[in-house]
C-alpha cells in the first residue's frame, strides 16, 4: 500500500464550538462536515450536559465517525470538535482532538487551529518541571501551561497561558458550563462568531454557519478572547495590540470559496488572483482550464480578462482515498491520473493554459502537463495564481522544508523546463497584495519574513517566564 501525496499545501484543522442549544453536538457535527477541506485525517467532538465532559474521536472523515449512534452519547447543550491534518505531532489517534483534561479548576477540553512555533522549548520547560504528556500535539502544552497557571478560574488560567505561545493559534475551551474563543494577535487563522437559536457558534468558516442556519454576527478579532457563558457573551483583550497579519493561503487555497473570512468573500478574491494574473501574464491560447477544484475561481477571473474561452479540461475523481494499491509499474502517471483526468475532446489539438493554485515540489504540475500533452494539446502554458513558494510555513500549514520546495533553489525558468511547459508564470507578489488591499496579510512563505519574528510581533521569552 502506498499513499496518494498531491502537491500541495494541507491546512492543519477546522474548529468548532456550539454553546446553549440542546442539539449542540450534531451541530459541531454538522459544521465540521462543512470544514472537512482543512483536514481528514481524523475529527472528534466533546460535549457538556453541565456535569460532565464526554469526547468521542476517530481517525478518518467526519461522516465516517460520527455514526448516530456515537453522536447520542454525546449530550448536553455545550459542545466543540475538530477536524485534524497533522502539522506538529504525527498522525494517530491520540493526537486526535479535541484535548480533554482534569485539571485543577476542573474539566476543559480545547481545540486549536495552527501550530505554536515556540512549542519545542515549552514542552521542554514544562517536562522538565514535571509535565507528563500523552501526545506530540502541541496543543496539549496549552493544558499544561493552564493547570501550571496557579489562576483560581478558567478566564484567568487561559489569559496566562496564552501569553507564553508563539506562532498561530485559534482555539475554542469548553468547561462544563462555558466556551471561550481566542485568536492570537496577528490573526493568522480565521475564527467566526455565530448565533444560532438561543445559542452561540464558533467555527473556523462562515461556510459552516450556512449550513446549520447560524447567523453571522462577526469574526473574532485578532487578540481577542470571547468568553460565553450563561451571562451573555463577554469580550476581552489579553495580548498587546499588534498590526495583524492573517494568513493569505486562506485566500489562495485551503479556505472554501463560498466563506467569507478576514473581511472579504473568499471566491471574489481568488477570482480577482486570476483576472490580476491574466492581466500580468497573458499568454496566446485555445482556452483555459483550472486544475480542480483549487484553480477553479481563479481560472474564471483569468478566462474574463484574457477572453480566452473557460473549459473544464481536467476532470476530478472526489472519491480517492488516502491509499491505493498501485498496479503494474507500466501504468504512468498513476498518482495523479487516479485524482485528475483530461478531456480529449477539450485538449486536442488546443493551446492550452492551465491554471493551478500553486507548485510545491512541482511533480504533479510535471505530470499533468505530461497528461495534457499525451491528450493531444498543441502547446501547454501554466499559470500559478500565487507568487512561487520559497519558504515553508510554521503558522499551521503543512509545508516541505524549504530543500523541498522547488521554487526556494530554482528560477521560474528552471521550474519550467522541469515541467515541460511551453510556458510558466507566477502572480506577483505585488499583484497579490493588490487584490486584498487594504489589508496586510502574512506572505513569509513567498517573502521569508516570518511576522513573529518582526519587532513588532509576539516576542515573550517562554523559558523565563513558565
Amino acid at each position: 500500500m502506498d499513499e496518494v501525496v498531491f502537491d500541495k499545501f494541507h491546512e492543519e484543522c477546522g474548529i468548532a464550538g456550539v454553546f446553549g442549544d440542546k442539539d449542540a453536538a450534531n451541530l459541531v457535527y454538522l459544521s465540521l462536515y462543512s470544514l472537512q477541506h482543512r483536514g481528514q485525517e481524523g475529527a472528534g467532538i466533546a460535549s457538556s450536559d453541565r456535569h460532565l465532559i464526554r469526547v468521542e474521536k476517530g481517525l478518518g472523515l467526519v461522516a465516517d465517525i460520527f455514526k448516530k449512534q456515537v453522536l447520542e452519547r454525546l449530550v448536553g447543550d455545550i459542545a466543540v470538535g475538530h477536524n485534524r491534518y497533522s502539522t506538529t505531532g504525527e498522525s494517530m489517534l491520540k493526537n486526535t482532538q479535541p484535548i480533554v483534561a482534569d485539571i485543577n479548576l476542573g474539566q476543559v477540553a480545547l481545540v486549536h487551529n495552527g501550530n505554536i512555533v515556540n512549542a519545542e522549548s515549552l514542552r521542554s520547560q514544562l517536562v522538565e518541571d514535571g509535565a507528563i504528556f500523552t501526545s506530540t500535539s502541541d496543543s496539549e502544552i496549552i493544558i499544561h501551561l493552564m493547570a501550571k497557571s496557579g489562576k483560581n478560574n478558567f478566564i484567568d488560567s487561559i489569559t496566562h497561558s496564552v501569553k507564553f505561545l508563539k506562532g498561530a493559534f485559534s482555539l475554542i475551551f469548553m468547561t462544563k458550563d462555558m466556551m471561550v474563543g481566542l485568536r492570537d494577535p496577528n490573526g493568522f487563522r480565521p475564527l467566526i462568531l455565530g448565533k444560532i437559536r438561543s445559542g452561540y457558534v464558533l467555527v473556523s468558516e462562515t461556510c459552516a454557519l450556512d449550513l446549520i442556519d447560524a447567523e453571522y454576527i462577526r469574526e473574532i478579532e485578532p487578540g481577542e478572547m470571547v468568553v460565553i457563558s450563561d451571562d451573555g457573551l463577554k469580550s476581552l483583550h489579553p495580548f498587546e495590540k499588534i498590526d495583524p497579519t492573517p494568513c493569505i493561503f486562506e485566500f489562495i487555497y485551503f479556505a472554501r470559496p463560498d466563506s467569507r473570512i478576514f473581511g472579504k468573500s473568499v471566491y471574489e478574491v481568488r477570482k480577482s488572483f486570476g483576472r490580476k494574473l491574466a492581466e500580468e501574464s497573458p499568454v496566446d491560447a485555445d482556452v483555459v482550464i483550472p486544475v480542480p477544484d483549487s484553480g477553479v475561481v481563479a481560472t474564471l477571473g483569468y478566462s474574463e480578462v484574457s477572453k480566452i474561452p473557460y473549459e473544464m479540461g481536467l476532470i476530478r475523481n472526489h472519491y480517492v482515498g488516502r491509499t491505493f494499491i498501485e498496479p503494474a509499474q507500466s501504468i504512468r502517471h498513476f498518482g495523479v491520473k487516479l485524482k485528475l483526468n483530461a478531456v480529449k475532446s477539450v485538449i486536442k489539438g488546443k493551446k492550452v493554459v492551465v491554471i493551478d493554485d500553486s507548485i510545491v515540489r512541482g511533480t504533479t504540475s510535471r505530470k499533468i502537463v505530461k497528461m495534457l500533452k499525451e491528450a493531444g494539446a498543441k502547446e501547454v502554458h501554466m499559470r500559478i495564481s500565487s507568487p512561487p513558494t520559497c519558504y515553508p510555513c510554521f503558522y499551521g500549514i503543512d509545508t516541505p522544508t524549504r530543500s523541498e520546495l522547488i521554487a526556494s533553489y530554482h528560477t521560474v525558468e528552471e521550474i519550467r523546463k522541469y515541467i515541460t511547459a511551453d510556458s510558466l508564470a507566477y502572480l506577483s507578489l505585488e499583484g497579490l497584495h493588490e487584490c486584498v488591499k487594504p489589508y496586510k496579510f502574512c506572505d513569509a512563505c513567498f517573502s521569508g519574513k516570518y511576522p513573529t519574528l518582526h519587532k513588532n510581533g509576539l516576542g515573550v521569552n517562554p523559558k523565563s517566564e513558565v
